[in-house]
């Protein structure tokens, strides 16, 4: 690779954190009650013009930044191991059913064995999203065609379908249980505290380590397995160190933000694109930190979007994702049809 080549690259990440930069400081300056940039700046340094702004920045929107930033990260790298991992561009902790599973199991937690801490009830976030994983896998697999990028979505919304539809049954068997989980399940990062991401912290971290140890693997796994195991790669071990990061990083994701769907379908396609551009090419030792810029400046800029359209009140972030996930999975799938057509 050229002296131009390895500087390109750099570049790249250089500008995305920028921007991803800029955006958590619109996410601290805007919402119902907006502060100009400077006295942002200035509460952060210790220095609020007011005690109303230093409550504001420090109380609420800094924990919602953080929030927007790790469990961005996560989600994004999720979907684009996923995706690496089941060579399927249709991967997505979403729509393959693993944040249905986390949120399912969360609500039976809460609702049913009444667990109301995060440390109670995040060991079953992981549970649910690791059964519900296996699940889409076995179903994808049945057939004669075996395991298809169609088949394992499809097998995903009907998995994710069932598990929606007894989330809810658990919910309406409970007043309490019904007002958080629809506050819940809209997926948002509003009315959480520092101490919030303080907890997901530790799971992130383990589950970012293993998928970003595994990107060298992952890019002898896209040349295929057989040629994966004559370089020496250990196949059962990358995907028993893949399915444990995809739970961990959703299932503490989910924990925290919600269910929000789509950003691990989406940021990985964007990463590769932007990748391609940049000489790089589908090399995950950049496509993964890549996602896990893109991601969160995704999220951040939907939750920002939520809060100014609807002021004073606003619209949960997992709502604004899906307006724009939507039409792409859909525009993906049409996609893959005409080309196996």
């Amino acid at each position: 690779m050229t002296r131009g080549r390895r500087v390109r690259p750099v570049l790249l990440v250089a500008l995305l954190g920028v921007v991803l930069l800029a955006l958590c400081l619109l996410s601290l300056a805007l919402g119902a009650a907006s502060i100009p940039p400077d006295q942002v700046v200035r509460a952060l340094f210790g220095d609020a013009p007011s005690r109303f702004v230093d409550n504001v920045i420090w109380s609420a929107r800094v924990p919602r930044t953080a929030l927007g930033l790790t469990a961005g990260a996560a989600l994004g790298l999720a979907g684009a191991l996923m995706q690496a991992l089941t060579r399927n561009p249709l991967a997505d902790p979403g729509i393959l059913g693993v944040t249905a599973g986390a949120s399912f199991a969360i609500v039976l937690a809460v609702g049913v064995l009444g667990l109301g801490s995060f440390y109670g009830y995040v060991w079953f976030a992981f549970a649910g999203a690791l059964v519900a994983s296996v699940l889409v896998f076995l179903l994808g697999r049945l057939g004669r065609s075996g395991l298809t990028p169609v088949k394992l979505a499809l097998a995903g919304v009907a998995v994710t379908a069932l598990l929606n539809s007894l989330t809810s049954a658990i919910a309406l068997t409970d007043p309490d249980a019904l007002d958080r989980y629809r506050f819940f399940t809209a997926g948002s990062m509003a009315d959480q505290d520092g101490a919030t991401v303080l907890r997901i912290l530790p799971f992130l971290a383990v589950g970012a380590v293993l998928a970003l140890a595994a990107a060298p693997a992952l890019n002898s796994l896209a040349l295929g397995e057989d040629v994966a195991a004559s370089l020496g790669r250990r196949i059962g071990l990358i995907r028993l160190g893949g399915v444990t990061a995809i739970t961990l990083l959703t299932g503490a994701a989910v924990a925290a933000i919600g269910p929000v769907v789509f950003i691990g379908l989406v940021v990985p396609h964007v990463a590769r694109a932007l990748a391609q551009s940049a000489g790089i090419g589908p090399d995950h030792r950049w496509l993964l930190p890549l996602s896990a810029v893109l991601a969160p400046s995704l999220l951040l800029t939907a939750d920002i979007i939520g809060r100014m359209i609807a002021r004073p009140t606003e619209v949960q972030a997992g709502i604004v994702v899906a307006f724009i996930g939507g039409p792409f999975f859909i525009a993906l799938v049409r996609r893959r049809k005409l080309a196996e057509a």
